[in-house]
């Protein structure tokens, strides 16, 4: 699949219509640019695109709408923001326009099944008159049955791109080293929600549920009057602190954005405070401030690794414990391998073992005598040893392994690793505060007039970041209260309705359900394996042609543990590398070469939009990127660069063989516009912009 043509048409910065075509005569030509600087539109071309394949459903695709939604207070607030400025204030002056906004995609080379075509148009209408949306789609030039019969937006969903897997298709490639950093239980649980999108396990997984469902629903038609009652009251307050958990939630939200505004508020005052009392120049107060920064992040990714320690702490005092369950696996596993060998019933044995004695002169009768003797004994050994080792935890191989893993973690290096993040912890709080001290000397003039109003409000400002804080404390503590309350009362419900008895009539469906529930779940894990391996392979695969450090990384490991996918990055020593060692760009180039892997497993053949595409690379893995990634990633991609900082002429140069269609988005009067131009042009155009200023 392919995209033909785009069409914006009054989106946003993007003033009246702007056209662009990117069909290519040659596979070979597969990368499109779209450059531009910053704030002329780049980020919006993505929004537009997402906006016109999912509408509401937008929200779906990436955090960010979500966030973006919410804060103007809905999708049809929202819709009022992406009308360009000028022809909505046109249009509220009194001046007869027409103040509509609409995308076009145009799709080639699509493979639906039971149908032929040649092209789909997709376009999606906003009338800002009359407040109205609307999505139209055309096969072949006209509308078609199959889209009405099943839905226009259920039609995009299922045959063009599926919204949860939508991310991994437009991404922003600074952003997408989330992908690295994940480390935190719930981190890794919802990464591995978007793994299973991606690698098609998310259907069975929703037909697990559906199931679970049904039986739950089920086994509640048993209930007792007195039961149901029961039950309907703590179904009740499930919903009841459901909605509390999402309110605290929206509020700390708003309170965190408030924090964020007034912490802005206090460093501009505490800059000018600086200014006024002339403590130190604006050079080193900057240095400060790059230093304080740093620090802070530092401090964040202490805290993180802090709390991925202390997951393990439980296990840790427990460890004893833990010894005893990984010899008790140990044992089992000894006991499973030891299966009794029947000589008498493998005639090739047999025979074997007859020629051997039949050598040392011992006769036939004597010989069979020998072997049935070998044989009692040798099965009396193996039920003895399988009777002194109980099978009591039954763990398949993958799980005991995963249990070992985690107990000689705590043996090699829990104590180290703890006492070197609380010795960072430390340093890192002494250089915060020292810096912290370095500015706050700067402010040394208290008799100036100005000075004086300035540090007056600034304490008004950080009294009231402080109050705040301590409202986001509260709010937090009160948040944990109403989860813990819901998991007690969800756990309170599930043992309720593990107590109740079916009816007679749900009792063979009952049966079915639970019946498919276990082969779905087989299934799951079953593909889970399967895709384990293949991804395993193809991310090591990308990272050894992406990165130039050789043998960094020897092998890489996909963990598989229920509902969590976790990947581990092994050195020549088969020991498992920190992925928060890793540099930016290291991470950024394991998060492409996963990116890689995860499209390639998805099946999928759709167009690939990156934004920031060479952000946190040298020069040696920007070439790497461009030679071994871009032009296989997909039979049609298009970059979003900032020409000179993310792409230099020199990195233009290795695209040059690849490319098809060059354009760049030109900015006048506040609106934007894409202009095409040929291969050679693209850097000689950009220096002519008056404001260009060469990085030498």
């Amino acid at each position: 699949m392919k995209i033909h043509k785009i069409k914006l048409n009054n989106f946003r910065i993007y003033k009246g219509e702007n056209e662009i075509n990117l069909f290519s005569p040659k596979p070979t030509n597969n990368i499109n640019i779209i450059a531009g600087k910053n704030g002329f539109g780049k980020t919006t071309f993505l929004t537009s695109l997402i906006w016109c394949f999912y509408g509401k459903m937008m929200i779906e695709v990436e955090e960010k709408y979500k966030k973006d939604i919410r804060n103007v207070g809905g999708y049809d607030n929202f819709l009022v923001t992406l009308l360009n400025r000028d022809i909505q204030a046109e249009f509220e002056r009194g001046i007869e326009i027409n103040p509509i906004f609409s995308v076009e995609i145009e799709l080639q080379d699509l493979s639906i099944p039971s149908m032929s075509c040649e092209s789909i148009l997709i376009k999606r209408t906003y009338n800002f008159q009359h407040r109205h949306e609307e999505l139209t789609i055309f096969i072949d030039g006209s509308e078609n049955e199959l889209t009405k019969e099943v839905g226009l937006e259920i039609f995009i969903n299922d045959f063009i791109l599926p919204r949860e897997v939508a991310k991994f298709f437009f991404f922003d490639a600074e952003k997408i080293v989330t992908l690295a950093e994940a480390k935190t239980k719930s981190e890794l649980k919802s990464l591995s929600h978007a793994y299973s999108e991606v690698l098609g396990i998310k259907k069975y997984e929703d037909l697990k549920k559906n199931l679970e469902t049904l039986l739950i629903k089920l086994r509640r038609n048993g209930a007792q009057p007195l039961q149901q009652d029961k039950l309907q009251e703590l179904i009740n307050k499930t919903e009841e602190l459901q909605s509390l958990i999402q309110l605290h939630k929206e509020k700390k939200n708003d309170l965190e954005k408030e924090i964020s505004l007034y912490s802005s508020q206090s460093e501009a005052l505490q800059d000018k405070l600086i200014r006024e009392g002339n403590g130190i120049s604006v050079e080193e107060l900057i240095q400060l401030k790059k230093e304080q920064d740093h620090l802070k992040k530092e401090s964040d990714e202490i805290k993180a690794r802090l709390k991925k320690m202390l997951d393990l702490v439980p296990l840790v005092l427990s460890g004893k414990r833990i010894i005893e369950l990984v010899s008790q696996l140990e044992n089992e596993s000894l006991a499973n391998s030891n299966l009794s060998i029947n000589i008498l019933d493998n005639p090739i044995l047999n025979n074997i073992v007859l020629k051997k004695l039949g050598d040392l002169e011992i006769d036939l009768l004597k010989s069979k005598q020998i072997i049935q003797l070998f044989q009692n004994s040798l099965e009396e050994y193996t039920i003895k040893n399988n009777e002194s080792t109980p099978v009591l935890l039954d763990y398949t191989p993958e799980q005991a392994r995963a249990i070992k893993a985690v107990l000689d973690n705590i043996k090699n290096g829990f104590n180290v690793q703890f006492k070197n993040i609380v010795r960072e912890e430390k340093n890192n709080r002494i250089s915060l505060s020292r810096i912290f001290y370095k500015i706050k000397q700067a402010e040394v003039r208290k008799d100036n007039a100005v000075a004086k109003k300035l540090r007056e409000d600034k304490t008004k400002i950080d009294n009231r970041i402080l109050q705040l804080t301590q409202d986001k404390g509260g709010l937090l503590e009160e948040l944990n209260s109403l989860e813990k309350q819901l998991a007690n009362n969800n756990k309170i419900i599930s043992e309720l309705e593990k107590n109740l008895n079916f009816i007679k009539a749900d009792l063979a469906k009952a049966e079915v359900t639970e019946n498919l529930i276990s082969k779905v779940n087989t299934i799951i894990q079953r593909i889970k394996e399967e895709k384990k391996y293949s991804l395993q392979k193809s991310i090591l695969l990308g990272l050894k042609k992406l990165m130039h450090k050789n043998n960094f990384i020897r092998n890489v490991q996909v963990n598989v543990q229920e509902d969590i996918m976790d990947i581990d990055l092994l050195d020549i020593n088969d020991k498992i590398i920190d992925k928060e060692s890793l540099s930016k760009g290291e991470q950024q180039l394991y998060a492409t070469a996963l990116l890689k892997a995860l499209v390639d497993e998805s099946g999928i053949a759709f167009p690939i939009f990156i934004d920031s595409p060479l952000q946190k690379f040298d020069k040696f893995h920007s070439e790497n990127i461009i030679r071994e990634f871009y032009p296989v990633i997909s039979e049609q991609v298009v970059l979003f660069p900032l020409l000179e900082k993310e792409l230099s002429e020199i990195e233009y140069s290795y695209l040059k063989p690849y490319l098809n269609k060059v354009y760049m988005i030109e900015n006048t009067e506040s609106s934007s516009s894409l202009k095409e131009y040929s291969k050679d042009q693209l850097f000689n155009e950009f220096r002519k912009d008056k404001n260009y200023v060469h990085s030498n």
